[in-house]
């Protein structure tokens, strides 16, 4: 069966944030899709099927698990649905973990439709304070992803991750974001998951379903470009819209191959 690996949230091949998606028959068994996610060792494996045009079921693996939302598996997933699955369809539904996601082909790159992730200002905590080696001035926190406001991009670029210090913190990952000193970008953000085993992920359309509503309130802007400076790097066009959050990127193409399964 075929694999595809693609670079999403990419401007150019080899930035974004790479994924494998794996169009199949039906959808394997959770054992099989863990061993496969693993040997791929990608931040996330993504695993559709189609039951009709335009509609797909959609499973995201990481190598630690799992997981109920990925947004860069998803635009990669449409990407690999559009040039070789279902070509050329302009609205994509996907039945995921987290509800019905919608994406629709535009100019612009691929949008999807993702619901607002809950969030509410918290106190900063000591562990807060740790993990974010004293940068975090505000923080968020609702039972996804914990968020934290550092004073500058140039601090939150310079910063040191420690997995064991983020572990400790409640929520499944730690992000941590500033106001952009460049006049392109609205915000920044740097995303650690190291309780799935993956330390910083290069780019996150997950973590922007929380980033969206506190820049958006921040900034008083309704459309904003979003820069998550990892190595790799990543840039998405990010709005919200009452209770929905919207991410707008384009999708690179580094690898269609082969795999011994015929899933």
């Amino acid at each position: 069966m075929k694999q595809y690996i693609v670079d999403a949230f990419a401007e150019e091949l080899f930035s974004g944030n790479p994924a494998a998606v794996l169009p199949c028959k039906k959808m394997p068994s959770s054992e099989m899709m863990q061993k496969i996610a693993i040997e791929n060792n990608y931040s996330e494996t993504a695993f559709v099927v189609k039951r009709s045009p335009g509609q797909y079921d959609l499973k995201w693996f990481t190598p630690g698990g799992e997981i109920d939302l990925c947004g860069h598996a998803t635009l990669g997933t449409s990407f690999v649905i559009d040039n070789f699955v279902d070509k050329g369809v302009e609205e994509m539904h996907f039945h995921t973990l987290s509800g019905e996601l919608i994406v629709k082909k535009e100019a612009a790159g691929y949008t999807m439709n993702f619901p607002v992730g809950k969030i509410k200002p918290i106190p900063i905590t000591e562990s807060i304070l740790e993990a974010s080696s004293h940068l975090a001035t505000e923080a968020y926190y609702d039972g996804g992803d914990m968020v934290a406001i550092v004073s500058s991009s140039e601090e939150l670029k310079n910063f040191k991750p420690d997995a064991e210090l983020i572990k400790k913190l409640d929520g499944l990952g730690f992000i941590l974001t500033a106001k952009s000193e460049e006049d392109r970008f609205d915000f920044v953000s740097r995303c650690f998951y190291p309780k799935l085993e993956l330390l910083e992920d290069p780019v996150t359309g997950r973590a922007h379903t929380y980033l969206t509503p506190i820049w958006t309130e921040k900034l008083g802007k309704k459309v904003m470009t979003a820069k998550q400076i990892s190595k790799r790097g990543g840039v998405m066009t990010v709005r919200q819209d009452g209770d929905r959050v919207y991410l707008t990127g384009h999708v690179q193409l580094f690898m269609e191959g082969d795999i011994p399964f015929d899933l």
